[in-house]
């Protein structure tokens, strides 16, 4: 899928590192509602959109897989049309 964005699992990892001040193998997997806005505001900067995400697709993210799989959704969606 040639859409698919470039967002990796590392990308939001490191997103999270620079939030904590930690290393990113010590950044938690898990996200909570404050990294979950972080992550939010710095995916919508890098790709220059914003994520219109659901009250559901909010409430389904709890870890980072989970924000990664909402993300490229949303963001896979948004070039969609």
């Amino acid at each position: 899928m040639s859409d698919q964005p470039d967002l990796a699992r590392a990308d939001l990892l490191g997103m999270l590192a620079d939030m904590t001040a930690k290393p990113v193998d010590q950044v938690s997997h898990r996200v909570g509602s404050m990294e979950l806005a972080w992550l939010v505001h710095l995916v919508e900067q890098r790709y220059q959109r914003r994520l219109d995400l659901t009250d559901d697709q909010l409430a389904a993210i709890r870890t980072v897989d989970d924000a990664l799989a909402v993300f490229r959704t949303s963001l896979t969606s948004a070039t969609d049309g």
